[in-house]
């Protein structure tokens, strides 16, 4: 990989980090489920009229919109808005990946191998470690809303891979058009219009420049960064880089917002990090017969010739980041 292509990783990595604590920022401008409605509706438009037509089935973007965006958005926000830390939240995310092979391994029946199911259990120890960790020092019922969400994203992570997307910023943004109007009318019903537009008329600068920041920064860059990279590189080799976010999540929450980090919580992270890369990077078994599906939701590529298609008698599944995660914060 070129320096100036490694640098692009990095900083799209710390772009998803950093986002964490912007969400904590914007929480304290709106209710958890109207912040996540903004987000997807301006990373929608305009760019939905920019990217072209969707070139996947539109029962693929409905359902990862609803999963994805309403589910796992929607848990995640509410998390945080509960009282789940921005550092601790970007972590226990990660383990995205252990759901995501275990969805895999019921519906698309891949059998995880050793070194997986290994770094499955060392990842799920990280968990119980920060789950110990948040129990002493916060509510674990924000702690659980975040774990449902990682959940909700390993199921949309399976259903992106039947999808398999050829263009990861086309996907995402017609995806952002789907969780709009639901996650405006959940937010309507449980948080209600008077605290809705008391948070629309009290808009500031600060306010408008975390939607534009989760929205435009996260969504549109980062994907579109992330899908150039994965073009013109095998995915085994973009993908490492995205362990870096709970890194730039655990560091920015700490710089920006003063959150603390607990020998523990060091210890969680170590744990975590590292079942998830273990679980995200070891090679799946493959059962005789079975197409390739590409891990990360695109075409599925020659890994020889990083950014091609691969050739007839060459379709093979690749190790990608997180087992097929498209998002990460």
């Amino acid at each position: 990989m070129r320096p100036a292509h490694l640098l692009l990783a990095v900083l799209v990595a710390a772009v998803w980090g950093v986002n964490f604590t912007v969400i904590e920022i914007g929480l304290g401008h709106f209710p958890p489920l109207l912040f996540s409605a903004l987000r997807f509706l301006v990373a929608a438009l305009p760019a939905v009229f920019l990217v072209g037509r969707p070139k996947v089935a539109w029962k693929w973007i409905v359902a990862v919109g609803l999963v994805l965006g309403v589910a796992k958005f929607g848990l995640l926000f509410v998390g945080m808005d509960a009282g789940m830390p921005a550092g601790l939240s970007s972590l226990v995310l990660q383990i995205q990946a252990v759901f995501t092979a275990a969805v895999a391994g019921v519906v698309l029946g891949e059998r995880p191998t050793r070194a997986r199911l290994l770094g499955m259990a060392v990842a799920l120890a990280g968990i119980a470690v920060a789950a110990l960790d948040e129990g002493a020092a916060g509510p674990l019922g924000a702690f659980a809303l975040v774990l449902a969400a990682a959940a909700c994203w390993g199921v949309s992570n399976v259903l992106t891979r039947r999808a398999a997307p050829p263009d990861a910023l086309n996907f995402m943004v017609w995806v952002s058009t789907v969780p709009v109007l639901p996650l405006l009318g959940l937010s309507l019903l449980l948080e209600g219009p008077g605290r809705d537009a008391d948070a629309l008329r009290a808009l500031d600068w600060q306010g408008a420049g975390t939607v534009v920041y989760v929205a435009w920064v996260t969504t549109v860059f980062g994907f579109g960064a992330w899908g150039w990279l994965l073009r013109r590189h095998p995915a085994s080799t973009v993908a490492p880089f995205s362990l870096l976010v709970p890194v730039f999540g655990m560091s920015s929450a700490a710089l920006f917002l003063g959150e603390g980090i607990s020998p523990l919580r060091w210890c969680a992270a170590a744990l975590l990090v590292g079942g998830v890369a273990v679980t995200s990077l070891a090679p799946a078994r493959r059962t005789a017969g079975a197409p390739g599906i590409p891990v990360d939701g695109g075409a599925r590529v020659d890994e020889t010739r990083p950014g091609r298609p691969a050739g007839a008698g060459q379709q093979r599944a690749i190790s990608g980041k997180g087992g097929g995660r498209w998002a990460s914060s």
